[in-house]
């Protein structure tokens, strides 16, 4: 087969395969639209639910509920944390060398790109950089 062909070939093959995922989608997206869930639903009137005494009622009952959670779950989010805290200083302290050595190794392969940048950033902000020099000879 010569690579025209194959190219046609496989042009074919991929619109064939979009069509068909097309369908596939079209045809899920009716499924789910015409389910069975969302024909049972009831409107809600909304009137009765936020006039003022009901509203500012279920507001702190919801409040009271939430707080409620909040206070058995206290000892457990405490713990959480403290492990966590924990956990990330014993990794911190696990690759404390592997860090150092990935710092200076990238230091110095970087060396002449980071002494590039800082005399560009000492040039374009050279009078800002001798005002605070001037300010803190004056303090001393």
């Amino acid at each position: 087969m010569d690579l025209e062909r194959l190219k046609k070939l496989r042009e074919e093959n991929f619109l064939k395969h979009k069509k068909k995922k097309r369908e596939y989608y079209l045809k899920s997206k009716n499924k789910d639209s015409s389910s069975a869930k969302y024909k049972d639903l009831k409107s809600i009137d909304y009137s009765e639910e936020l006039n003022d005494e009901n509203f500012l009622k279920n507001m702190k009952l919801i409040a009271k509920k939430q707080k409620g959670h909040i206070d058995d779950r206290k000892e457990q989010i405490i713990k959480k944390i403290q492990d966590y805290k924990k956990q990330k200083k014993d990794y911190y302290q696990e690759n404390k060398e592997d860090r150092l050595n990935y710092d200076k190794e990238y230091r110095e392969k970087k060396k002449e790109q980071l002494r590039e940048y800082r005399k560009e950033y000492y040039r374009k902000n050279r009078e800002k950089i001798l005002a605070k020099q001037k300010e803190k000879r004056k303090l001393n």
